[in-house]
């Protein structure tokens, strides 16, 4: 006879057992449970400066790396599957960035893209590296983003697809030699960022071995924007070169002041000049005898450079920078890694992208070299009445 409490024990016993078959059908892959003619989608990090100081670089590489995935996808995907671009915004900061990187290593991504600047990408490097997870950075040009300068190894998470500093500033400094023909030189740098220091300090360098003298050494901070003093001083040691290593917020006012000053001598930069507020704050005349360092050029007639302009312009309504150019190819490397690696597992991707040969972006052919840098060409952009023309291509 069978009591209440067994039937109860009884019943016990058979949800207990369907539980268990439950769980051992489930107990699979995440793979083998996604239900059938459905495929998992490749989480990519995006982790970009869309607001503060430097939002315009991070939203320019942010629509390029959008720009890539949407092809990509449209093609058909890698490895079967289409990529997911996880945007964030990092905000201009290093601290941010760490918070970003550690939410998106939580969001599970394959890799991380951006962000922009060294000293943001420096914040996200300890998370990237402690998760093994790659991350690749459009444009972090200091030498010490993928080597650690205390023990000379390489950064084994950390890639780029921008030439880095030591590049920019010989390159600068060779152009005003060779075909500035200048002799003197001023250095007006931005002190605050490793960006400006090392600019300078490798300008200063090569152009000293060229046989040129400098004759005056001076500094600006983030935020400032009265430059008068600093320029009145500069123009007083009568340059044959003003170099001006630093970002666009600073840079286009500081050149606004040095030609109402009647300073005419050339002035160049870097890659950071590279911003539509340049012309809108200095004006095109100031910027007439201006030359700045670069990744790309959207002049550029290669076919491939006139494909990535026209789909550029017609998603966006305006031209692409070198960023945009720079957060494409990041995408595009990326998806190039993970076809050679035949695998979204990251250490997998992390491994192809050191092996990297022959990568044609649309920034130039570009081989990953030990320290996790692209051996690529560089240019010089001049301004000519407010419009960028490159004046000068430089192969390594």
């Amino acid at each position: 006879m069978i009591t209440r409490r067994n039937k109860k024990l009884a019943l016990l016993l058979a949800m207990m057992l369907i539980l268990s078959i439950f769980a051992g059908c489930g107990g699979g892959t995440e793979e083998e449970q996604q239900p059938v003619g459905e495929k998992a989608t490749i989480p990519v990090g995006i982790n970009v400066e869309l607001s503060g100081a430097v939002a315009s670089y991070g939203s320019n590489a942010r629509d390029g790396a959008v720009l890539a995935i949407e092809e990509i996808n449209a093609a058909g995907g890698v490895l079967g599957q289409q990529l997911e671009g996880l945007q964030r915004d990092c905000k201009s900061t290093a601290d941010e960035a760490m918070s970003v990187s550690a939410a998106l290593v939580g969001e599970n991504i394959v890799a991380q893209l951006g962000p922009l600047t060294s000293g943001d990408v420096a914040g996200s490097t300890p998370i990237m590296m402690d998760n093994k997870i790659p991350l690749i950075a459009p444009a972090a040009t200091a030498a010490n983003v993928t080597v650690d300068e205390k023990t000379g190894e390489t950064r084994a998470y950390i890639f780029r697809v921008c030439f880095i500093d030591p590049f920019q500033g010989t390159l600068m400094a060779q152009f005003a030699a060779d075909n500035l023909k200048a002799k003197t030189a001023a250095i007006y740098a931005d002190t605050s960022s490793d960006y400006g220091k090392g600019l300078a300090a490798y300008f200063k360098q090569t152009f000293i071995e060229k046989g040129g003298t400098i004759i005056a050494e001076e500094g600006f901070v983030s935020g400032d924007r009265d430059f008068n003093a600093t320029l009145t001083k500069i123009k007083g040691s009568n340059p044959d070169f003003i170099y001006v290593p630093g970002y666009y917020q600073e840079v286009a006012p500081l050149i606004k002041q040095a030609r109402e000053l009647n300073i005419t001598a050339p002035i160049g930069g870097g890659d950071g000049w590279d911003s539509p507020d340049m012309l809108s704050v200095a004006g095109a005349e100031a910027l007439n005898n201006t030359f700045f360092t670069n990744h790309y050029s959207s002049q550029d007639t290669d076919p491939q450079v006139v494909a990535f302009v026209e789909a550029f312009k017609a998603k966006y309504d305006k031209e692409p920078d070198a960023f945009a150019a720079l957060g494409y190819d990041c995408a595009q490397l990326l998806v190039q890694a993970i076809k050679d690696a035949n695998s979204t597992d990251p250490q997998k991707i992390t491994d192809a992208l050191a092996n990297i040969k022959d990568f044609v972006g649309v920034t130039g052919k570009m081989t990953i070299d030990e320290q996790h840098n692209p051996i690529k060409a560089g240019v010089v952009i001049e301004f000519k009445d407010g419009a960028q023309t490159v004046n000068t291509r430089i192969q390594p």
